[in-house]
């Protein structure tokens, strides 16, 4: 043992060392994961949490899936990272696997939904050649890199970083008139999340989503989907968007795609030409074989293990359950979503509830002060959810009363 090798300690160890150490950009609850498997972690100090809200939905097949333990390994052994000059197959048949699930195109892959959405501006305005406004929508979130900042529609993520990155108006989402009114001869492209994840999981109407691949079509302007959150199954289909029957210009993947591992990815559409060419945009560890083998075996486990009818099916006993717990308790104002990505607004603050279900040992989320928002994984079991419900519902009555 030498000298920087330091025992995992207690939750109080591992606090003091973050307060000393660690850059507090992150709200953090105090809470120290230490082993993860499926829909269950377990704490520096032995207990255990249901895991309703893994990984910000990183952990789409739930934590250290067998699928993609296995393939990191093997690959570790292997050879770890090549430089984008040169090539590897599992690049290659990753990026066929994307445009086989999604659209004829070709794929940029990066580390990150920030880094993705930044590829998919920059294709967008070079395409543009002069054009260069993106329409966005109040209450999106696109990353915290300057240019994905200035397109999320949310001013308190934006607050101290001026001047952010022109070129980008927003206007309220679902609201198709809105955006007509905001095109300018300088708008190149429409940038939305099929269903807003922290906007506080509002759903995009199929007629809205329709209506903004007309109007892009009939104005010659790019439709660029967010999905790095919806994407990868999380609502029942591969892509959100194709409940609407639709095709994107632009894709943008990350989170689960890598079920835990870091990945992002661009798609494309082929009929936009090769506009990003060498040199013009670029991620020194996107795409390497690690984040490869990752990623394809999260779409091998999603196809062999069925889990887009499950999260359809478990998505609807979710949403129903939760529609009868709201009958029952007038703080909670509203259920929606799609799949396994849910929201439940509430008439109160929902921070309290979330700390109440954390200390009873289940985790979720809270987003836009009022909105619990469950992203259950797709491997999740009916029993565990009705064990998360269970909970949710004590902690209603604890946190409102509180």
């Amino acid at each position: 043992m030498n000298q920087h090798t330091l025992t995992l300690g207690t939750t109080h160890n591992v606090l003091q060392r973050y307060e000393q150490y660690v850059a507090p950009t992150y709200v953090r609850q105090p809470l120290v994961l230490t082993k993860g498997k499926g829909s269950r972690v377990w704490d520096v100090d032995g207990h255990e949490y249901l895991d309703l809200f893994p990984g910000w939905g990183v952990g789409l097949l739930g934590h250290c899936h067998r699928a993609v333990v296995q393939a990191l390994r093997s690959q570790s052994g292997k050879i770890m990272h090549v430089p984008n000059n040169f090539l590897h197959p599992l690049q290659a048949t990753l990026a066929q696997a994307i445009v086989q699930h999604a659209f004829d195109g070709k794929v940029f892959l990066a580390n990150s939904g920030a880094e993705a959405i930044e590829g998919a501006i920059k294709c967008a305005r070079k395409w543009g050649q002069g054009r260069f406004e993106i329409i966005t929508m109040e209450r999106s979130f696109h990353g915290r890199t300057l240019a994905a900042l200035a397109a999320t529609g949310q001013s308190k993520y934006q607050e101290g970083f001026a001047p952010l990155p022109e070129g980008f108006r927003t206007v309220p989402f679902n609201d198709l008139e809105a955006v007509k009114h905001a095109m300018t001869t300088n708008t190149v492209a429409v940038l939305v999340e099929p269903i807003q994840g922290e906007g506080g999981i509002r759903v995009a109407s199929r007629d809205y989503l329709q209506g903004l691949r007309r109007l892009c079509t009939e104005r010659q302007l790019l439709l660029i989907m967010d999905e790095v959150q919806t994407g990868m199954g999380r609502t029942g289909r591969w892509f959100a968007y194709q409940h609407a029957e639709i095709e994107p210009d632009l894709l943008v993947l990350a989170k689960g795609l890598g079920g835990g591992f870091p990945i992002g990815a661009l798609v494309i559409h082929r009929r936009l030409g090769d506009v990003l060419g060498p040199g013009t945009h670029a991620a020194t560890f996107g795409g390497n074989p690690l984040a490869c083998a990752c990623a394809l075996a999260v779409f091998d486990a999603i196809e062999r293990e069925a889990l887009l009818e499950r999260a359809t099916t478990l998505g609807r006993f979710l949403v129903e359950e939760l529609r009868i717990l709201q009958s029952r308790h007038a703080v909670i104002s509203d259920v929606r979503g799609v799949g396994l990505m849910v929201g439940v607004e509430l008439a109160v603050p929902g921070q309290p509830i979330v700390d109440a279900c954390r200390q009873r040992r289940v985790l979720i989320n809270c987003t836009q002060a009022r909105v619990l928002r469950l992203l259950p994984a797709l491997t999740v079991t009916k029993t565990q959810l009705i064990q998360g419900l269970r909970i949710l519902t004590a902690s209603l009555v604890e946190g409102c009363h509180a």
